[in-house]
């Protein structure tokens, strides 16, 4: 883990997705981060330790489901399928198949294994299942505003985690996709799926794959967009959190951050700092992970 000093920031962007807006002032106090995402090989060793299972690999309960086909209802997640050619980017089932039997350690399905991944970040993990290992290594999950501070790297107002170039001097700094998502990869960042940890530059904070690679839970409930600027310097919120579901939903969503492999210009920029996505918190997809932070009064506590 990395320290990572407290301070506050102008956390948003007016540039992008709505979602985003408005900028606004934040204060945060300073946390302990992991560098990277949490990896398969350290999630191994929490279910080795505990016998956690995860979301994906219980069967879900029909009672959440109401009108299900029955033959869905089977432990399994969501995985990505490339297409052959261009295709509607309205209908995100076009390129996602659930997929019985898919789960952490078969990412893309029965017959998948981890072999050359236990330095990639573990993905197929629901929201509780990031809760959980964070429980077991004695740390938590950051709040969005912790998550886009530390994302940020000390930049005030960049636009990636690096500055305002995606690629500068054509060096490609994060996993993301290049070309027309969702059939043509173009691999300019030599990465098909997920990275190892640590295969690109770290930020000014020293933390890696803040941007892309694979999303990252954050504990926040998802909110549209953010409230409005304090109007004045005392009133500037300080560790702010929706801790509490906005919207009138069956399913909760929770905040992810930091885009992933699969993120390209023409569908999702979102391999930025200020970005921010909805995830409903029994999702397990293979472009979601998590990583963790210890506050100080935590760390003191335990």
């Amino acid at each position: 883990m990395v320290w990572v000093r407290g301070g506050d920031f102008l956390m948003g962007s007016e540039d992008f997705y709505p979602e985003e807006r408005p900028v606004h002032r934040v204060a945060v106090d300073g946390f302990w981060m992991d560098t990277h995402p949490v990896t398969n090989s350290a999630f191994r060793r929490f279910v080795k330790a505990t016998g956690h299972r995860t979301a994906a690999e219980l069967a879900p309960d029909p009672a959440d489901y109401p009108g299900a086909d029955p033959a869905l209802l089977v432990p399994g997640a969501l995985v990505f399928r490339a297409t052959s050619g261009p295709v509607d980017l309205g209908d995100w089932r076009t390129w996602w198949a659930w997929v019985p039997g898919a789960d952490w350690r078969h990412p893309e399905g029965p017959g998948s294994t981890l072999h050359g991944r236990d330095r990639h970040p573990v993905v197929q993990v629901a929201y509780a299942d990031a809760v959980a290992y964070a429980a077991w290594a004695g740390k938590t999950l950051p709040s969005e505003a912790e998550w886009e501070y530390a994302a940020r790297g000390g930049l005030e107002g960049k636009v990636f985690c690096w500055g305002d170039d995606f690629a500068p001097k054509g060096r490609m700094l994060a996993n993301t996709w290049q070309g027309e998502f969702p059939w043509q990869n173009l691999l300019l960042d030599r990465y098909a799926g997920t990275s190892p940890v640590g295969a690109f530059p770290a930020n000014g904070y020293g933390l890696h794959d803040m941007a892309g690679n694979v999303w990252e839970w954050t504990s926040d409930y998802f909110a549209p967009s953010h409230p409005d600027e304090a109007g004045h310097p005392c009133c500037v919120p300080r560790n702010p959190q929706v801790s509490a579901p906005v919207l009138a939903e069956a399913i909760p969503r929770r905040v992810i951050k930091g885009g992933s492999h699969l993120c390209a210009p023409n569908y999702c920029l979102r391999y930025r700092p200020a970005a921010r996505q909805a995830e409903a918190v029994d999702t397990s997809t293979g472009h979601i992970g998590f990583r963790c932070v210890i506050r100080p009064a935590i760390s003191a506590s335990g």
